[in-house]
């Protein structure tokens, strides 16, 4: 795992989850015609192809590595984490009340725990 692009990652989707927090609080969904809202949406397609890489690189790594990695349980973090925010935002769209955007919220707080679960996963030490 990239550590650099771990730590960037967790940062920027709890900036999102806070910029999400702060449009469940002024009851404002993001809404793709207005600036702030094409900003909001920017930054998640920003995580988004940040956890594309991480994917990617994650694959590539597990088939190369000699450790003793959980794979089913590594491919399944780094598919997971992939799916979070698409599906987040599909709900926030179909949702267009503050528990809309509150599925934002969640959705970015996830990530980041995603990510730590992987590192956790990558770096275990077996038993024995």
């Amino acid at each position: 795992m990239i550590h650099a692009l771990s730590s960037t990652l967790t940062w920027v989707a709890v900036g999102a989850a806070c910029w999400a927090l702060v449009l469940v609080i002024l009851d404002r969904p993001p809404l793709p015609g207005r600036p702030d809202g094409y900003a909001y949406l920017g930054l998640l397609v920003l995580v988004e192809l940040g956890l594309l890489g991480q994917a990617v690189i994650g694959f590539v790594q597990l088939a190369s590595t000699d450790r003793d990695v959980s794979g089913l349980s590594f491919g399944g973090y780094l598919l997971g984490a992939l799916l979070i925010l698409p599906v987040a935002v599909f709900w926030s769209f179909a949702e267009r009340t503050r528990w809309g955007t509150a599925v934002l919220v969640i959705g970015a707080l996830v990530v980041p725990v995603m990510i730590v679960r992987l590192n956790q996963i990558w770096t275990a030490v077996p038993r024995g």
